[in-house]
């Protein structure tokens, strides 16, 4: 457990990029460095965290931490990814409402948004060899990954290729198919007076329908918070977003930010509580029955096409990431050196992404 508890406060205290990038930081921390488990027992935890809504690398976290030592373990885990981002994302929306802007703190993103692009580039090599070991697999990745560039929601590419797959592997299949569609649920609250129960309802419902990652949170609070209750506005949500960008860790912690403006510390708190408590309960049943559903022949094939599919996804995501973090000469130099010491010298992610943001601070403060 002491051994959970430092890797993931450390993760929680570097891991930037988004939920593609904490995927590949996982990796290397279970699967190359210590041993925790195969590729393919990764491979399978991520895939079923990615069917279930909430913030799926935060589920990962606390899926490891359950394999490793049941429930204490997934609390630790879960405990020690989220809070960093959360007080970080609190220290912002103190600054936020204080001095009205959070400018001084682009170039941190600016240099660790390299590092993790070059992290998730090894990552998906790493996975990939074992995603796409058979040819029905690596089709299925070109098809998912063509499809998610398409902008075809990621949890029908998750579903489409774990169904695909377990057709090709069985000649007749007339089985259950999953029905994981996020319902629209009614929350109390008025734009008028927002009050703490109120907050704890919403938060607690976008942490059981926001399916696919962090960034399509931005969808459901904008329905949510801006057009249907007009607790925040739109300058507000983004500003919102971009503190949760700011910060290592999941991008659910934007909630804390929200919180904080909706109702000071006690808002903020409830808000990040209510947004992740779905997922400790998701999550622990991921990490019970990941390795029984491997054994079903039938379900094991689902899960190879889930699999295949969100390894795709992780490649789309390296696209954008990548037109976001070369922006000149310094971050594409960044991102070669870091790609390289990776590959060529393994070494640990959390130092190269410690002195990439580092470097971004001083050449931000320099205006290189």
């Amino acid at each position: 457990m002491l051994e959970l508890l430092r890797v993931f406060l450390r993760l929680g205290l570097t891991a930037f990029g988004g939920p593609a990038a904490h995927f590949a930081l996982m990796q290397r921390e279970a699967v190359e460095q210590r041993r925790w488990m195969s590729r393919a027992e990764f491979l399978d935890l991520v895939g079923a965290c990615n069917l279930l809504p909430g913030p799926g690398s935060t589920q990962v976290a606390m899926a490891l931490g359950y394999r490793r030592c049941g429930w204490p373990g997934l609390l630790i885990a879960g405990f020690c990814f989220i809070l960093p981002a959360s007080l970080t994302t609190l220290a912002l929306a103190w600054a936020y409402v204080r001095y009205g802007s959070l400018t001084q703190a682009q170039g941190l993103l600016y240099g660790a948004k390299p590092v993790m692009l070059a992290v998730l580039v090894q990552a998906v090599c790493s996975l990939g060899r074992t995603a796409y070991r058979r040819w029905p697999l690596a089709l299925a990745g070109v098809i998912c990954f063509g499809a998610a560039l398409a902008g075809a929601p990621p949890l029908a590419i998750l579903l489409g290729a774990g169904l695909l797959l377990m057709l090709v592997a069985h000649r007749s299949s007339r089985t259950a198919a999953l029905a994981l569609v996020p319902l629209p649920i009614a929350v109390g609250g008025t734009a008028a007076i927002v009050g703490l129960t109120s907050i704890f309802l919403v938060f607690l419902k976008l942490g059981v329908v926001v399916f696919g990652s962090g960034y399509v949170l931005l969808a459901f609070l904008k329905a949510d918070l801006v057009d249907r209750l007009h607790w925040i506005t739109q300058s507000q949500l983004i500003d919102a977003i971009t503190a949760g960008q700011l910060t290592p860790g999941p991008l659910f912690a934007t909630a804390t930010f929200i919180g904080y403006l909706l109702g000071g510390g006690i808002g903020a708190a409830l808000a990040t509580v209510a947004i992740f408590l779905p997922s400790f309960l998701m999550a622990g049943a991921v990490g019970a029955f990941a390795q029984r559903i491997r054994s079903s022949q039938q379900a094991g094939a689902f899960l190879d096409g889930v699999n295949a599919a969100a390894v795709a996804l992780m490649m789309a995501v390296a696209l954008p990431l990548g037109h976001s973090s070369l922006m000149d000469t310094w971050t594409a130099v960044m991102a070669f050196v870091s790609l390289v010491l990776l590959l060529r010298y393994k070494l640990n992610a959390t130092w190269l992404i410690l002195g990439g943001g580092g470097l971004g601070l001083l050449l931000h403060a320099a205006n290189l």
